[in-house]
Protein backbone atom coordinates (compact mmCIF):
# COMPACT_ATOMS: atom_id res chain seq x y z
CA UNK A 1 0.00 0.00 0.00
CA UNK A 2 1.67 3.19 -1.15
CA UNK A 3 1.33 6.27 1.02
CA UNK A 4 1.89 9.92 0.33
CA UNK A 5 -0.11 10.05 -2.90
CA UNK A 6 -2.08 13.10 -1.77
CA UNK A 7 -2.45 16.62 -3.05
CA UNK A 8 0.56 17.47 -0.87
CA UNK A 9 2.71 14.84 -2.56
CA UNK A 10 1.94 16.09 -6.05
CA UNK A 11 2.26 19.73 -5.00
CA UNK A 12 5.71 19.24 -3.44
CA UNK A 13 6.91 17.09 -6.34
CA UNK A 14 5.95 19.79 -8.83
CA UNK A 15 7.52 22.47 -6.68
CA UNK A 16 10.84 20.69 -6.31
CA UNK A 17 10.88 19.82 -10.01
CA UNK A 18 11.37 23.53 -10.65
CA UNK A 19 14.65 23.57 -8.71
CA UNK A 20 17.36 25.10 -10.82
CA UNK A 21 15.32 28.23 -11.45
CA UNK A 22 16.22 29.31 -7.92
CA UNK A 23 19.74 30.24 -6.96
CA UNK A 24 21.17 27.69 -4.55
CA UNK A 25 23.80 28.58 -2.00
CA UNK A 26 25.82 26.38 0.30
CA UNK A 27 24.48 26.55 3.85
CA UNK A 28 27.16 27.02 6.50
CA UNK A 29 27.53 24.42 9.26
CA UNK A 30 27.22 27.24 11.78
CA UNK A 31 23.68 27.91 10.57
CA UNK A 32 22.55 24.59 12.01
CA UNK A 33 21.64 24.87 15.68
CA UNK A 34 23.38 22.67 18.26
CA UNK A 35 21.23 20.62 20.59
CA UNK A 36 21.40 17.67 22.98
CA UNK A 37 18.42 15.53 23.89
CA UNK A 38 17.03 16.25 27.34
CA UNK A 39 17.19 12.66 28.56
CA UNK A 40 19.72 10.19 29.87
CA UNK A 41 21.08 9.48 26.39
CA UNK A 42 22.08 13.12 25.78
CA UNK A 43 22.18 12.55 22.01
CA UNK A 44 23.93 15.42 20.19
CA UNK A 45 22.19 16.70 17.10
CA UNK A 46 22.25 19.59 14.63
CA UNK A 47 19.11 21.05 13.14
CA UNK A 48 17.82 23.75 10.82
CA UNK A 49 14.38 24.86 9.66
CA UNK A 50 14.37 26.07 6.06
CA UNK A 51 12.36 29.22 5.25
CA UNK A 52 8.87 29.31 3.82
CA UNK A 53 6.62 28.19 6.67
CA UNK A 54 3.20 29.81 6.57
CA UNK A 55 0.15 30.00 8.82
CA UNK A 56 1.66 27.89 11.58
CA UNK A 57 1.88 24.75 9.43
CA UNK A 58 3.61 21.68 10.75
CA UNK A 59 6.66 20.64 8.73
CA UNK A 60 8.15 17.36 7.56
CA UNK A 61 11.30 16.18 9.34
CA UNK A 62 14.25 14.62 7.51
CA UNK A 63 16.66 12.79 9.82
CA UNK A 64 20.17 12.13 8.48
CA UNK A 65 22.23 9.28 10.00
CA UNK A 66 25.97 9.52 9.38
CA UNK A 67 28.48 6.72 8.79
CA UNK A 68 30.74 5.10 11.35
CA UNK A 69 33.84 7.23 10.64
CA UNK A 70 31.93 10.33 11.75
CA UNK A 71 30.87 9.05 15.13
CA UNK A 72 31.67 10.82 18.37
CA UNK A 73 30.24 13.27 20.87
CA UNK A 74 31.48 16.64 19.57
CA UNK A 75 28.23 17.49 17.73
CA UNK A 76 30.37 18.48 14.75
CA UNK A 77 31.68 15.47 12.88
CA UNK A 78 28.28 14.32 11.62
CA UNK A 79 28.26 17.32 9.27
CA UNK A 80 31.59 16.39 7.69
CA UNK A 81 31.65 16.31 3.90
CA UNK A 82 28.60 18.56 3.86
CA UNK A 83 26.72 15.92 5.78
CA UNK A 84 28.06 13.56 3.10
CA UNK A 85 25.87 15.33 0.61
CA UNK A 86 22.68 15.32 2.67
CA UNK A 87 22.93 19.05 3.30
CA UNK A 88 22.36 19.54 -0.42
CA UNK A 89 18.71 18.88 0.48
CA UNK A 90 18.82 22.02 2.62
CA UNK A 91 20.25 24.07 -0.23
CA UNK A 92 17.59 22.83 -2.61
CA UNK A 93 14.83 23.67 -0.15
CA UNK A 94 16.19 27.15 0.58
CA UNK A 95 16.53 27.92 -3.12
CA UNK A 96 12.86 27.14 -3.62
CA UNK A 97 11.40 28.36 -0.31
CA UNK A 98 10.37 24.86 0.71
CA UNK A 99 10.04 24.57 4.48
CA UNK A 100 11.18 21.45 6.29
CA UNK A 101 13.24 20.49 9.33
CA UNK A 102 16.65 18.85 8.80
CA UNK A 103 18.07 16.90 11.73
CA UNK A 104 21.52 15.32 11.98
CA UNK A 105 22.14 13.41 15.22
CA UNK A 106 25.47 11.89 16.19
CA UNK A 107 26.15 8.39 17.44
CA UNK A 108 29.13 6.46 18.82
CA UNK A 109 30.87 3.18 18.03
CA UNK A 110 29.62 3.07 14.45
CA UNK A 111 26.16 1.86 15.41
CA UNK A 112 22.71 3.47 15.44
CA UNK A 113 20.58 2.03 18.25
CA UNK A 114 16.95 2.70 17.28
CA UNK A 115 16.38 4.27 20.69
CA UNK A 116 19.02 6.88 19.95
CA UNK A 117 17.25 7.88 16.73
CA UNK A 118 13.88 8.01 18.46
CA UNK A 119 15.33 10.14 21.27
CA UNK A 120 16.53 12.73 18.77
CA UNK A 121 13.18 12.76 16.95
CA UNK A 122 11.24 13.08 20.21
CA UNK A 123 13.43 15.92 21.44
CA UNK A 124 13.30 17.78 18.14
CA UNK A 125 9.50 17.54 18.10
CA UNK A 126 9.46 19.58 21.30
CA UNK A 127 11.60 22.32 19.79
CA UNK A 128 10.39 22.59 16.19
CA UNK A 129 7.02 22.64 14.37
CA UNK A 130 7.27 19.04 13.17
CA UNK A 131 4.48 17.02 11.61
CA UNK A 132 4.84 13.65 13.35
CA UNK A 133 3.16 11.97 10.38
CA UNK A 134 5.99 13.07 8.07
CA UNK A 135 9.24 11.87 9.66
CA UNK A 136 11.64 10.57 7.01
CA UNK A 137 14.85 8.70 7.77
CA UNK A 138 17.91 8.72 5.53
CA UNK A 139 21.45 7.56 6.14
CA UNK A 140 24.69 6.42 4.58
CA UNK A 141 26.68 3.22 5.11
CA UNK A 142 26.16 2.24 8.78
CA UNK A 143 23.63 5.05 8.90
CA UNK A 144 21.66 3.27 6.18
CA UNK A 145 21.71 0.14 8.33
CA UNK A 146 20.40 2.37 11.12
CA UNK A 147 17.54 3.47 8.87
CA UNK A 148 16.43 -0.11 8.31
CA UNK A 149 16.88 -1.02 12.00
CA UNK A 150 14.68 1.90 13.06
CA UNK A 151 12.02 1.08 10.47
CA UNK A 152 11.93 -2.51 11.72
CA UNK A 153 11.67 -1.38 15.34
CA UNK A 154 8.84 1.09 14.68
CA UNK A 155 7.29 0.07 11.34
CA UNK A 156 4.27 2.35 11.83
CA UNK A 157 6.16 5.46 12.94
CA UNK A 158 8.25 6.66 10.00
CA UNK A 159 6.81 7.98 6.75
CA UNK A 160 9.71 6.75 4.58
CA UNK A 161 13.30 5.55 4.52
CA UNK A 162 16.14 6.49 2.16
CA UNK A 163 19.14 4.22 2.88
CA UNK A 164 22.36 4.58 0.88
CA UNK A 165 25.17 2.00 0.64
CA UNK A 166 23.71 0.05 3.53
CA UNK A 167 22.86 -3.47 4.59
CA UNK A 168 20.42 -5.23 6.89
CA UNK A 169 19.15 -8.68 7.75
CA UNK A 170 16.35 -10.12 5.66
CA UNK A 171 14.65 -11.07 8.92
CA UNK A 172 12.20 -8.40 9.98
CA UNK A 173 11.50 -6.98 6.52
CA UNK A 174 7.89 -8.15 6.32
CA UNK A 175 6.52 -5.48 8.72
CA UNK A 176 8.10 -2.69 6.66
CA UNK A 177 7.08 -3.94 3.22
CA UNK A 178 4.57 -1.11 2.85
CA UNK A 179 6.85 1.62 4.20
CA UNK A 180 7.94 3.79 1.24
CA UNK A 181 11.65 3.27 0.64
CA UNK A 182 14.14 4.55 -1.90
CA UNK A 183 17.48 2.77 -1.66
CA UNK A 184 20.73 3.80 -3.36
CA UNK A 185 23.89 1.74 -3.81
CA UNK A 186 27.01 1.56 -5.97
CA UNK A 187 27.23 -1.56 -8.11
CA UNK A 188 30.96 -1.92 -7.37
CA UNK A 189 30.77 -1.01 -3.68
CA UNK A 190 34.20 -1.76 -2.20
CA UNK A 191 33.00 -1.64 1.42
CA UNK A 192 29.44 -2.96 1.69
CA UNK A 193 28.81 -5.47 -1.06
CA UNK A 194 25.62 -4.71 -2.94
CA UNK A 195 24.45 -8.32 -2.55
CA UNK A 196 26.25 -9.85 0.43
CA UNK A 197 27.03 -6.88 2.67
CA UNK A 198 29.95 -7.94 4.86
CA UNK A 199 29.34 -11.61 4.18
CA UNK A 200 27.28 -12.33 7.31
CA UNK A 201 23.58 -12.28 8.08
CA UNK A 202 23.19 -8.77 6.71
CA UNK A 203 22.84 -8.35 2.95
CA UNK A 204 23.28 -5.37 0.66
CA UNK A 205 20.68 -3.06 -0.84
CA UNK A 206 20.07 -5.03 -4.03
CA UNK A 207 19.21 -8.16 -2.03
CA UNK A 208 17.03 -6.18 0.40
CA UNK A 209 15.07 -4.55 -2.42
CA UNK A 210 14.63 -7.90 -4.15
CA UNK A 211 13.25 -9.41 -0.94
CA UNK A 212 10.86 -6.51 -0.35
CA UNK A 213 9.52 -6.77 -3.88
CA UNK A 214 9.06 -10.52 -3.52
CA UNK A 215 6.85 -9.78 -0.49
CA UNK A 216 4.71 -7.42 -2.52
CA UNK A 217 6.48 -4.18 -1.66
CA UNK A 218 7.35 -1.49 -4.18
CA UNK A 219 10.59 0.15 -3.01
CA UNK A 220 12.37 2.50 -5.36
CA UNK A 221 15.94 1.57 -6.12
CA UNK A 222 18.79 3.45 -7.77
CA UNK A 223 21.98 1.54 -8.51
CA UNK A 224 25.09 3.22 -9.89
CA UNK A 225 26.60 0.33 -11.81
CA UNK A 226 30.15 1.70 -12.00
CA UNK A 227 30.36 3.41 -8.59
CA UNK A 228 31.88 2.17 -5.33
CA UNK A 229 30.84 2.93 -1.74
CA UNK A 230 30.77 6.72 -1.72
CA UNK A 231 27.77 7.63 -3.88
CA UNK A 232 26.04 10.02 -1.51
CA UNK A 233 26.62 13.45 -3.05
CA UNK A 234 25.39 12.05 -6.35
CA UNK A 235 22.43 10.34 -4.71
CA UNK A 236 21.28 13.32 -2.65
CA UNK A 237 21.37 15.45 -5.81
CA UNK A 238 18.91 13.10 -7.56
CA UNK A 239 16.15 15.14 -9.24
CA UNK A 240 12.85 14.57 -7.50
CA UNK A 241 14.33 12.96 -4.37
CA UNK A 242 13.51 15.83 -2.02
CA UNK A 243 9.97 16.11 -3.40
CA UNK A 244 9.46 12.38 -2.99
CA UNK A 245 10.72 12.47 0.59
CA UNK A 246 8.64 15.44 1.67
CA UNK A 247 5.56 14.03 -0.03
CA UNK A 248 5.40 10.91 2.16
CA UNK A 249 2.94 10.74 5.03
CA UNK A 250 1.88 8.08 7.52
CA UNK A 251 -1.51 6.58 6.72
CA UNK A 252 -2.29 6.15 10.42
CA UNK A 253 -1.83 8.08 13.62
CA UNK A 254 1.65 9.41 14.45
CA UNK A 255 3.96 8.07 17.14
CA UNK A 256 5.32 10.00 20.12
CA UNK A 257 8.03 7.40 20.92
CA UNK A 258 6.97 7.39 24.57
CA UNK A 259 8.42 3.89 24.95
CA UNK A 260 11.70 4.48 23.11
CA UNK A 261 13.93 3.71 26.12
CA UNK A 262 12.52 0.18 26.21
CA UNK A 263 13.58 -0.70 22.65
Amino acid sequence: MAVGKTWWSYFVSAWVALWGAGTARAVENSELGKFWTQDALRVPYRAIVTPGRENGELLPLVVFLHGDWQDGTDNESQLGGYGNGSMELIDRAIANHIPFVYLAPETTEGYWPPARIAAAVRDAARRFPIDARRVILTGISDGATGVWDALKTWPACFAAGVPMSGMTELAGLAPIVDVPQWAFHGGKDNDTDIETGYGGAMVGSRAVVRALRAMGGAPRYTEYSEEEHVIWHQAYATPGLLGWMLGQRLPGKPCDFADYTKR
